[in-house]
């Protein structure tokens, strides 16, 4: 007969692969190679930031209020002045 509890093995790690193959979490990403790919990309992060600013310009004359956002009354008034001299 047996004496004392069954000896129990300790679990293994996974066999699956590291992920340090391909990119890591988040926001990185992978460059593009080919020339098109890279006019593409160039343009487009070119328009995103335009319209970003444009939002944000765009917010900020809505509150008028925000000094932290360029395009609020503060702004609007330093540009009446510096015209009307």
């Amino acid at each position: 007969m047996a004496q004392g509890t069954k000896k129990l093995s300790k679990p293994t790690a996974s066999k699956s692969r590291p992920q340090a193959l391909g990119p890591k979490k988040g926001h990185r990403t992978i460059a593009p190679k080919k020339n098109i790919l890279v006019k593409q990309k160039a343009l487009k992060k070119k328009v995103t930031s335009g319209l970003t600013a444009k939002t944000e310009r765009n917010l900020a004359e809505k509150a008028g209020h925000l000094e932290l956002l360029p395009g609020g009354k503060k702004d609007r008034n330093k540009a009446a002045i510096a015209k009307a001299k």
